[in-house]
């Protein structure tokens, strides 16, 4: 049996557990990577790691809040302390709050950028300095379609996005000449993630309509009349991650059926 694309790197998922990052982690154990993998919920950690163990696979896990400079040093002190380097970074946790601009609550809309945008730049700040001294890196941040473009009810959620697309260009410049390259995914709508159901749900509210008739809506805009697959996602953070990649950087690539085109 020949080698994983990713056979013996180490890599640190946040938000590994669900949905995309529980995707994206079992691609990489199937690839050989050694996994890391932090989220807010022991239950569903714990739950992954037994479903990667069953398949022959092992992965450290660890309860970590990305948003919290303190829970961040102490997640990356644990992932050193095991694998001594992160060879691939994937920042994928991440929340969304659907609102009106209006109705946001300033707590709302912070927990939505702390989250999303500080999480990424907290926990990037901590590996990167290793990553420099060992001049090699993956560096692959989850964005969304919703960081290319406007949606309504969404502002927070889009600001975020969008700054981390802003922020994945700006730093693949400065760590280009280390080796280090830094893309982004952007994931059109996601099926089978816990971020579809309150979306569809609130958005319902603000609509008007059955969350069933908006969903339909939502493939309708869709040249493929289909949502994302995470499995789709996964597979190209894969490449991404390896060294089939190694000349692309900066770049944030949308993952949407088309839906860009519309």
């Amino acid at each position: 049996m020949g080698k994983g694309r990713l056979e013996n790197l180490n890599a640190l998922i946040t938000g590994g557990s669900r949905g995309i990052g529980l995707a994206i982690a079992r691609r990489f154990a199937e690839e050989g990577a050694n996994l890391f993998i932090c989220g807010r919920n022991r239950e569903s950690l714990e739950k992954c790691e037994n479903e990667l163990r069953q398949a022959g696979h092992k992965a450290v896990i660890h309860v970590a809040d990305v948003s919290d400079p303190g829970s961040v040093q102490e997640m990356v002190e644990h992932v050193l302390k095991e694998f001594k380097t992160v060879d691939i970074l994937v920042n994928n946790a991440g929340i969304q709050i659907v609102r009106s601009f209006l109705d946001y609550t300033l707590e709302e809309f912070d927990q939505v950028i702390k989250t999303n945008l500080y999480g990424v730049f907290l926990v990037t700040r901590s590996v990167l300095p290793g990553m420099i001294e060992g001049k090699k890196g993956k560096i692959v941040n989850i964005a969304s379609t919703a960081g290319k473009w406007g949606s309504r009810n969404q502002s927070a959620y889009n600001a975020s996005k969008h700054a981390v697309v802003g922020l994945t260009r700006c730093l693949g410049l400065e760590v280009a000449p280390f080796n280090i390259t830094v893309n982004a995914i952007c994931p059109g709508a996601v099926e089978g993630t816990d971020m579809m159901e309150p979306f569809l749900e609130q958005n319902s509210k603000y609509y008007g309509i059955p969350k069933e008739n908006l969903l339909g809506v939502l493939l309708s805009q869709s040249p493929m009349r289909r949502l994302i697959r995470p499995a789709e996602v996964a597979d190209l953070a894969v490449y991404l991650a390896s060294d089939e990649s190694a000349g692309m950087t900066c770049q944030s690539i949308a993952l949407c059926t088309g839906y860009t085109m519309v």
